[in-house]
């Protein structure tokens, strides 16, 4: 600990308390856990539960699911529409720039920002279609619940395959720095 006079480095102590090696970090992990899980539990701002609640048969959780799903397909086409394309840039820029500087300059903490933002970007585009698809053929019922279904299917699709490809880096990522003594 600090003795009375001794110089503190704060750069040197907010690192170790930020420690910047993600892959080793168990809050990066649980991160990533909270966010797959989070994210396939709204589906497109409907909780899931209100949706298997409304396919078990409740009239009021029909409306509910109904009524929320409703309010979030014309916010999503919204935002879409309004700021769509200003968005698509900025997404794009981030996303480029973490790759860069995560794989050409060997930066791991972009590695692990893009290996979180990428397959969120790809859950936003097809939320925006989802919402789309729903809008124009103006479900409701059964066909809602179903296409609801089949975003969630796919989303849980896309983080399996995000949770195992960000696991197999951050294993090389693990086993590789600590080889080289680092």
């Amino acid at each position: 600990m600090w003795q009375i006079g001794e110089a503190v480095d704060w750069y040197s102590t907010v690192f170790e308390l930020i420690d910047m090696r993600s892959f080793s970090n168990l809050w990066f992990w649980i991160a990533l856990a909270v966010m797959w899980s989070s994210t396939s539990h709204y589906v497109l701002g409907v909780p899931w539960d209100m949706v298997v609640r409304a396919r078990k048969g409740g009239e009021q959780a029909m409306l509910d699911v109904g009524t929320l799903a409703a309010i979030n397909t014309r916010r999503i086409l919204y935002i879409s529409r309004e700021s769509g394309l200003l968005l698509t840039g900025v997404i794009f820029f981030l996303l480029s720039g973490s790759a860069i500087l995560g794989w050409y300059y060997d930066r791991e903490f972009a590695q692990s920002v893009l290996l979180l933002a990428l397959p969120m970007s790809l859950v936003w585009v097809l939320s925006v279609r989802t919402a789309a698809r729903v809008e124009a053929d103006e479900l409701e019922g059964d066909a809602l619940i179903a296409r609801l279904a089949r975003h969630r299917l796919l989303v849980q699709i896309i983080g399996m395959m995000s949770i195992f490809v960000t696991a197999m880096w951050g294993m090389y990522q693990n086993m590789t720095t600590s080889a080289l003594g680092g």
